[in-house]
C-alpha cells in the first residue's frame, strides 16, 4: 500500500473518509466503513478504460468479498474521493472529470440493493450516475392488447414531439410486417436478453405470450437526459416492477368500454390466430381485474371514443405534473463541499484549490439504481481560507 492521505472526520459519527494510492497497482482507492464492512473502491492511476473495481472487507470474518455489481458502472476513474451518505450509499467524486460525469453513487444498503441481495443470494452493490438538476417524470401507460393505447401514445408523440420521447422496449419475438428494429422494438435473441437481465441492465421485464419483453434502463434514461418525458408502453406486470423501482413515474391504465368491445377490436386487427386471441383475452381479464382493484396505477382511463379519451389523457398528464410535489430525499446531511478537484465543463474549468470550492446540494435527490440519481444542485462557492483534500459533509 502506498502513502496514505490523512483521514478527515466528516461529521460527529465514527464514519471517516480514507483515500490512498496503491503504488504496486498504480491505482487510487478509497475505503468507506459501514457497519461491520469496509467498501473499497479502486480506480487506475490515469482512469483507464475498465470499470471501477469494488470489493468488500468483512471486519468480523476478516475476509474479502467480491460483490455482484449492478447498474451502469463508471469508467476512467483515477483520483477520486468518497463519503458515506444516509447510511445506504457512497458518494464518489471523480477528479479531472467532465462535470456531467464526476458525480456517482455506489448504493450499498438502499431498498433496491436489499431486494437484489435476496435475488442473488450474495452481497450486492449498485452504481448510479449522479445528474444535476431535475428531470420530467416518465409516464407509464398500460392496458390490454387491442385497447388502443398505442394509438393514444402515437397521437401524443405527434402533437408534442419536443415534449415526449418514446422508450423503445426489447423483445425476443420476431418482428411483424413493417416493424423496424430500434423503432418499434429492439429485437434480440433470448440468450442475449436473459444475460442482460442477469447483469442488471433492465428496469423491468416479463414473459408475455411466450416471449420476453423488457425496458432497458438506458432506454428510459436516454430519453430523460434529453429533457423529454419518457413514455413507457408496458403491461401490468412491467408496471408493477417499475412501481417497485426507484423511478418516480405517473402510472395510467387504459380500459376498454367493455370486454365484448375489446374482443371485437382484437379480432378486427387480424394479426393473431384464434388460440392467440383467446390467450390475450384471458390475460386482459386478469389485467382489468388488477387495474380496477387499483394495483400499481394512479389513474384509469376508458377508451370509448378515441378523441375524448385522448383529451382526457392530456388533461390528466398536465394536472398530475402540476399537482404532484417532487419527492424529497431523507438525507440527514444535505450539503457536500468538494475541494482540491478540477471539474471540466464545456467552456472552462471549475477550479477547486485554495479558495474555490464546489458545493453539492443533495437535499432533493430522486431516483437511484438501477437508473440515474437526479436532483443534485451544483454551484461554485468562495471559501474564507485554505481547504483540505477530498470532500466534507456539512
Amino acid at each position: 500500500m502506498g502513502e496514505e492521505v490523512p483521514e478527515y472526520i466528516l461529521n460527529s459519527s465514527v464514519e471517516k473518509l480514507s483515500v490512498a494510492y496503491d503504488s504496486e497497482s498504480a491505482a487510487y482507492q478509497t475505503s468507506t466503513n459501514f457497519g461491520n464492512k469496509m467498501y473499497v473502491v479502486k480506480g487506475s492511476e490515469y482512469g483507464g478504460n475498465s470499470p471501477t473495481n469494488v470489493k468488500i472487507f468483512d471486519n468480523i470474518t476478516r475476509s474479502w468479498i467480491i460483490p455482484t455489481v449492478l447498474g451502469m458502472k463508471p469508467i476512467h476513474v483515477g483520483g477520486h474521493s468518497a463519503v458515506l451518505l444516509n447510511k445506504d450509499r457512497i458518494l464518489i467524486v471523480k477528479r479531472d472529470s467532465e462535470l456531467d460525469d464526476c458525480i456517482w453513487f455506489l448504493e450499498v444498503d438502499t431498498p433496491f440493493v436489499k431486494e437484489q441481495k435476496k435475488v442473488f443470494g450474495t452481497e450486492v452493490v449498485a452504481w448510479s450516475k449522479g445528474v444535476a438538476g431535475n428531470a420530467p417524470k416518465p409516464i407509464v401507460i398500460s392496458g390490454p392488447s387491442g385497447v388502443g393505447k398505442g394509438t393514444l401514445i402515437n397521437k401524443l408523440m405527434k402533437e408534442f414531439p419536443s415534449t415526449y420521447g418514446f422508450s423503445v422496449s426489447h423483445t425476443t419475438r420476431a418482428p411483424r410486417e413493417k416493424e423496424s428494429d430500434g423503432v418499434h422494438y429492439h429485437f434480440t435473441d433470448r440468450i442475449t436478453m436473459e444475460q442482460d437481465i442477469r447483469d442488471g441492465k433492465f428496469l423491468e421485464f416479463a414473459s408475455v405470450h411466450g416471449n420476453l419483453y423488457g425496458t432497458s434502463i438506458e432506454a428510459v434514461e436516454v430519453v430523460t437526459d434529453s429533457r423529454k418525458r419518457c413514455i413507457l408502453d408496458i403491461d401490468v406486470q412491467g408496471a408493477r416492477s417499475v412501481r417497485a423501482s426507484s423511478i418516480d413515474a405517473i402510472f395510467i391504465f387504459i380500459c376498454p368500454p367493455s370486454f365484448e368491445e375489446l374482443e371485437k377490436r382484437l379480432r378486427a386487427r387480424g394479426t393473431e390466430v384464434e388460440e392467440q386471441i383467446q390467450k390475450r383475452l384471458r390475460n386482459a381479464k386478469a389485467e382489468l381485474d388488477e387495474a380496477k382493484s387499483h394495483g400499481p396505477f394512479d389513474h384509469l382511463l376508458v377508451n370509448d371514443e378515441l378523441e375524448f379519451c385522448y383529451d382526457n389523457l392530456k388533461k390528466l398528464i398536465a394536472s398530475d405534473e402540476l399537482a404532484t410535489p417532487l419527492h424529497r430525499s431523507t438525507m440527514k446531511n444535505s450539503k457536500i463541499l468538494v475541494s482540491d478537484v478540477e471539474f471540466k465543463t464545456d467552456k472552462t474549468f471549475l477550479h477547486c484549490g485554495d479558495k474555490d470550492l464546489l458545493l453539492l446540494d443533495i437535499s432533493s435527490l430522486k431516483g437511484g439504481a438501477p437508473g440515474r440519481t437526479r436532483g443534485i444542485n451544483v454551484c461554485p462557492v468562495e471559501s474564507s481560507g485554505g481547504c483540505v483534500n477530498g470532500i466534507a459533509q456539512l
